[in-house]
């Protein structure tokens, strides 16, 4: 064995870390298993070229774990739903929303289990349903059940993560839930839709999901929040264009389903099920249509005792500086 002097050593550790260093990632981002166009986009590695950055994608199974993760500085930016999000920025997490990334339709969903004894709404009283709390699935539990004049007591309301919810429908220990893909297809098997997200959003209980990033990282980063945005509203327009010739390209299909863990069939109708602003949308809904969305969310969350208070003013949270069109 070659013994190294301790300069020689010295200078190996150096270079060891020098390395170490160049190999780190330059952003780190959330992602979620939701189905959208713009995970062709991730999987074809649009996003580190048009960056020039090294992305370390992590995904999570929930906004909630997201803040956290964004909160202590190990993620930069994000991928998550109005609910976590407003709850998030009501505690004052130094976040800016910058990308709506989908006005949420049928992609989520509240659905009854076969066998449940669940037929309409008030059947729904003295059941188990399952939902990550905090998420916007939960936020539109409990808005739905508050459509329905279902007093949230009279159900029992279980915190469960989506891989779990699938494990608990499957053992039939659950009666319901509200959640999204893959564990929406999984329970739309041998389960009975209740109401959509989109059609609360009729009854005044819209939901989205956004991208967001740390201010920190953006004050020092611009042209990479702004590079994102751009990948991800070029991958939105593509599919916009002619979702016909999209959908009948394989390949966009199989890399949605590599991300997303949902099933090849399913995918038509759950990117229909959603909206994907383009960038003349985003320039007026990260404004007052998105500020006014969180607001009201964090009212609703306030009355369900979720957050203590509601901030005055939202619009610091939210900002149309990083796209271009």
């Amino acid at each position: 064995m070659k013994l190294l002097t301790p300069l020689r050593l010295l200078a190996a550790l150096s270079l060891a870390g020098a390395s170490l260093f160049a190999q780190a990632a330059d952003v780190t981002i959330a992602y979620q298993t939701t189905v959208d166009p713009a995970k062709v986009a991730q999987a074809d590695g649009a996003y580190e070229k048009a960056t020039n950055a090294k992305i370390d994608w992590r995904k999570f199974d929930n906004g909630a774990d997201i803040i956290a993760a964004i909160a202590s500085g190990d993620v930069q930016i994000g991928y998550l739903g109005s609910s976590p999000l407003t709850a998030a920025v009501t505690r004052k997490v130094p976040v800016e929303t910058f990308l709506v990334a989908t006005q949420i339709g049928g992609a989520e969903a509240l659905v009854a289990r076969n066998g449940s004894g669940i037929n309409s709404p008030q059947d729904l009283i003295g059941k188990k349903i399952a939902v990550p709390f905090v998420s916007t699935g939960h936020y539109s539990l409990l808005a739905a059940l508050k459509h329905w004049n279902i007093d949230p007591s009279k159900v029992t309301i279980l915190n469960l993560a989506p891989p779990a919810i699938i494990a608990a429908w499957k053992r039939g220990d659950i009666d319901a839930t509200y959640v999204w893909d893959p564990a929406l297809g999984v329970t739309k098997e041998n389960g009975k839709v209740l109401i959509t997200s989109g059609e609360l959003a009729k009854f005044g209980a819209p939901t989205f999901d956004a991208w967001i990033v740390r201010k920190d990282f953006a004050e020092k980063h611009p042209e990479i929040v702004t590079a994102f945005a751009k990948v991800t509203l070029d991958a939105y327009a593509a599919y916009r264009k002619d979702p016909q010739a999209w959908l009948a390209d394989k390949a966009n299909v199989d890399k949605l389903v590599k991300l997303s863990g949902a099933k090849a069939s399913d995918i038509p109708l759950l990117l229909q099920g959603n909206v994907y602003p383009l960038a003349a949308d985003q320039v007026t809904l990260l404004g007052a249509p998105t500020t006014k969305a969180v607001t009201d969310t964090a009212a609703f969350l306030k009355e369900q005792g979720k957050v203590d208070a509601v901030l005055p003013d939202y619009a610091p949270y939210v900002s149309a500086k990083f796209i271009t069109h």
